[in-house]
């Protein structure tokens, strides 16, 4: 009997992202990373962890004032195309 599950590909991908994330402290190779996954497992659990880990890079390097020009600037863009 198995004591570990045995991961899935988004959970192997994952785990690379997360080591180099965290481990390795690459950002933007773990950006990209993140970003795969949620491009090929939009579904799976791991690309709603990996949407938390992209936000925890954004407020850790961006500004909050830029973070929130450039979001009421989304906000902006947005409402001026339901127009």
């Amino acid at each position: 009997m198995r004591n570990k599950a045995e991961l899935t590909e988004a959970g192997k991908q994952y785990t690379e992202a997360y080591a180099m994330h965290y481990s390795t402290k690459d950002l933007h190779k773990s950006i990209d990373l993140y970003r795969g996954i949620m491009a090929t497992h939009p579904n799976a659990k791991e690309a709603e962890y990996s949407r938390t880990q992209i936000q925890n890079i954004v407020q850790s390097v961006v500004p909050k004032q830029r973070l929130l020009d450039a979001q009421v600037e989304v906000a902006l863009t947005c409402l001026r195309s339901q127009s």
